[in-house]
């Protein structure tokens, strides 16, 4: 068994700063270099706080590299890799929060509505995480990564949206077309704020072709939907109403 004395302990305790996590993790990379039998001293924790440092400077180049190679693993769809470097960045005292941060993102800007689930699996590795913390929790982010990178893959989204932005600086004071304004006084109605509006639920399919962007902006695409997973569907979808409103023009 190791022994541990009460002054290494206190000292662990004041370095670490109510970091759990951080003294578990300095106290079992001492105990597997003391052995079995070998006792802890603060001098013992030292090193092996040094020597975790030395590894993974959460700060530095490291930091950066490390999770640079977890989300182009991620995007490449390989989960061996993906695995591999979460691990190293577990392992070496980064924030898991952080990590799941990361996922989240990724979610959302390489896999998108290809599968919609895969923003749902990254929060709810977070939320894991929360609950269960270190080394229940790391598990959550582990099913997270292989899902993402065996996740059918779509950055439509991420375009789409940033498209929209330039567009909303290009043109920002274009004026809200009338029809799709709202009317909650009878001046705004005499005005003609949503005359003639047409509401799509009074339509059978719930579709009602109309126009929804500033003259400026008329017949503008921000979003197209890729070949892949629910974006397929989604597709679909699209091609159906612009052929309903094709079919309804005069």
């Amino acid at each position: 068994a190791l022994a541990a004395d009460d002054d290494a302990l206190h000292w662990l305790a004041t370095e670490v700063d109510g970091d759990a996590r951080r003294a578990l993790n300095v106290l079992e990379a001492a105990a597997g270099h003391a052995g079995q039998g070998g006792s802890l001293t603060k001098e013992a924790l030292r090193e092996a706080m040094q020597r975790r440092v030395a590894r993974y400077d959460k700060s530095g180049e490291e930091h950066f590299n490390l999770i640079s190679a977890y989300h182009k693993a991620l995007r490449g769809s390989d989960p061996q890799g993906a695995l591999y470097w979460l691990a190293r960045m577990i392992d070496g005292g980064e924030d898991p929060m952080y990590i799941a941060r990361r996922t989240i993102r990724f979610a959302s800007e390489d896999v998108g509505l290809a599968d919609p689930q895969a923003l749902r699996v990254a929060l709810a590795a977070r939320d894991a995480w929360h609950a269960l913390g270190s080394p229940e929790g790391d598990l959550a982010l582990a099913e997270a990564a292989v899902y993402l990178a065996t996740a059918p893959k779509s950055n439509r989204v991420y375009v789409a949206w940033g498209a929209a932005l330039e567009a909303a600086r290009e043109f920002p004071a274009e004026a809200v077309p009338l029809h799709i304004r709202n009317a909650p006084t009878a001046l705004m109605k005499e005005l003609g704020y949503g005359r003639e509006y047409q509401y799509a639920h009074d339509s059978p399919d719930a579709y009602l072709p109309q126009r929804y962007l500033p003259d400026a902006l008329e017949g503008r695409l921000f979003y197209e939907p890729g070949p892949f997973g629910f974006e397929r569907e989604i597709a679909k979808r699209l091609a159906w109403w612009r052929q309903r409103a094709m079919s309804d023009e005069p």
